[in-house]
């Protein structure tokens, strides 16, 4: 466990590098997916760079919840559960489901996985080192209307996220390497679908937690998505043409 300074500073760190990355992923477009170049260094097998990149976030909540007594207590055990569903299955079931053979820079790897090695710290921090006071209601705090809302916040987005990823893996037969446009579910509406979903998880998680480490995830969650659904927007106009897009948006339908 880390004094209560240490960790406030974290947060603070945190906050203000997410404002750097935004304005700068506005500038380079990190090179993984259909952006890999071979600029950006080694690369390793996709597959293994998402375990190995996803797996710290799961490893360390899980490690703080073992060091904090692996206490069952509610609702901290609930919310801990809720972090630990979306990891193992980015973590351990994603990664498998992956078609096709492409690669990963590794420095894009590793600055995920000290991202996510923090972003556990934190979050396992916020839950059992330095809960919120009205934890201490136990199963009273479930009932309350801004967790009820974030938990059913939190499984919409978690569904779209995970069905756009199954819209995206189906979109080419085995050996097929084409593009395609993505215009199934939420893509009917947006061109990055699953980055949507991940926002919408990470605010529901956040409205159920209710402590500033989760806010600040959702905050690093926008700087890093945001972007990156710009990059996929204007390369999708650029590749399919504005007629194929439409009117469809990046990552927040009709408006962005």
């Amino acid at each position: 466990m880390m004094s209560p300074t240490l960790y406030n500073h974290l947060l603070t760190g945190m906050t203000a590098t997410a404002f750097v990355v935004f304005v700068c992923l506005y500038c380079v477009t990190a090179g993984y997916g259909q952006f890999r170049t071979r600029s950006w260094g080694w690369s390793i097998n996709n597959k293994l760079a998402w375990i190995l990149m996803e797996a710290p976030a799961f490893a360390v909540m899980l490690y703080v919840w073992l060091s904090a007594g692996a206490s069952c207590h509610v609702p901290e055990f609930v919310l801990l559960l809720l972090f630990l569903l979306h990891y193992f299955q980015r973590s351990f079931v994603f990664p498998l489901l992956m078609q096709g053979s492409s690669r990963m820079p590794v420095v894009i790897m590793l600055m995920g996985a000290l991202f996510n090695v923090i972003n556990g710290v934190l979050q396992g921090g916020g839950l059992y080192w330095f809960p919120p006071k009205a934890y201490a209601l136990g199963t009273e705090y479930l009932a309350q209307w801004h967790v009820v809302a974030g938990i059913v916040l939190f499984f919409v987005g978690l569904a779209i996220n995970w069905h756009s990823d199954h819209v995206i893996r189906h979109l080419r037969q085995p050996g097929d390497t084409r593009h395609y446009l993505p215009s199934r579910g939420m893509y009917r509406y947006v061109t990055s679908a699953n980055y949507l979903g991940e926002i919408v998880e990470w605010t529901g998680f956040a409205l159920a937690v209710s402590n500033t480490a989760a806010w600040v995830f959702v905050l690093w969650t926008a700087a890093n998505l945001v972007p990156r659904a710009h990059a996929i927007h204007r390369k999708y106009r650029s590749e399919f043409g504005d007629a194929a897009v439409g009117n469809r948006k990046r990552i927040i339908p009709y408006i962005y």
